[in-house]
């Protein structure tokens, strides 16, 4: 197979590129975006590149390009359509299966928001929406993730909305400023607060607890003692919900790092903070919907509590599409 590279500002100019080159019976076979050459590099814009190949037996001249077909599949590839999503970082399995979905005007000329729409439809199992609060629920993960801030705008946003209590418990032993700054939030609250220094009274706080409990933990490495100690109480105990908090910015192979690290956790959920300092958050979204986990809130910035959302189809969509305005008005199937 004869195999090249084509870097154009946008997947559009790319993919013309191809048939001028290679002809019409080019396959796309990658996408992704790099830094663009020259000035262009230096104030921060992009490329996109595509790796296009084409058999030796295949001739220029017949049909439409075959971009992303694949000889394993009964549903015919929309290349076009799947270079866009490639583009913007959604894996390849996510991205085939929303061109498999659509129509052939919308493969032809989805505009974003019909882009939205179409990968939402793909989301509707790794967003929990608005649920219920268990007994427990307890936020684990590295340090740094913003646990403690997350806690904080998800009981100030209960309170305001709903004028319901949501209790604090702080058991982050190894930080003294965490459990100050939750104190201070639930105070401001108006939330009842515990501290839980130790296992024994992380037990007692959540027997005595009247309300629905955040429990913030400390960030340490999933092998460290204490966190194994406390997967044991909260194994024994009912209603208890685990959320692995992840910065939006981790990349895939991270994310499946961490979430190998944090598998005897057993998470339940998964919070995805600082949604605004990332340029793109499908890497992650792809890892999270390769193994199964869905998500529960979205948060974007330190503002309590409004930088907080609860997780939706449409919202993970608009997440993973943020990048997706390169001036796309159009890809054939």
């Amino acid at each position: 197979m004869q195999v090249k590279k084509y870097r154009q500002p946008t997947v559009r100019d790319a993919l013309r590129a191809i048939r001028e080159d290679l002809g019409p019976d080019a396959l796309v076979l990658s996408t992704e975006m790099v830094t663009a050459g020259g000035w262009r590099g230096w104030v921060g814009m992009r490329d996109v590149q595509v790796t296009a190949g084409l058999a030796a037996a295949s001739t220029p001249g017949r049909a439409a390009v075959a971009e992303g077909r694949s000889a394993d599949t009964s549903v015919p590839m929309r290349g076009g359509l799947v270079a866009r999503l490639l583009a913007s970082g959604i894996d390849r399995a996510m991205a085939e299966r929303v061109a498999a979905s659509a129509t052939g005007a919308e493969c032809r000329g989805a505009s974003i928001p019909e882009l939205r729409t179409l990968l939402a439809a793909q989301l509707g199992e790794l967003a929990v929406g608005d649920e219920p609060y268990a007994r427990v629920e307890v936020f684990i993960g590295p340090p740094g993730v913003g646990k403690t801030t997350t806690i904080a705008k998800i009981a100030a946003q209960e309170r305001a909305r709903r004028g319901r209590t949501l209790g604090l418990v702080g058991a982050d032993a190894f930080r003294a400023g965490a459990v100050e700054q939750l104190r201070t939030y639930a105070s401001i609250i108006g939330a009842p607060f515990r501290v839980a220094r130790t296992i024994e009274e992380l037990d007692q706080a959540l027997d005595k607890g009247r309300h629905s409990l955040l429990v913030d933990t400390a960030g340490r490495s999933p092998k460290d003692g204490g966190l194994r100690e406390l997967r044991r109480l909260l194994g024994t105990r009912r209603g208890v919900r685990t959320h692995l908090v992840m910065a939006a910015d981790t990349s895939a192979a991270t994310a499946r790092r961490v979430l190998d690290a944090y598998h005897d956790a057993r998470p339940d959920r998964v919070v995805i903070s600082k949604m605004d300092e990332a340029e793109t958050v499908a890497p992650l979204l792809g890892v999270l919907d390769e193994r199964g986990i869905p998500v529960s809130y979205l948060t974007t910035g330190q503002r309590v509590p409004e930088d907080l959302d609860r997780a939706t189809p449409l919202a993970l969509a608009v997440a993973m599409l943020r990048d997706g305005e390169w001036g796309w008005t159009s890809a054939a199937c």
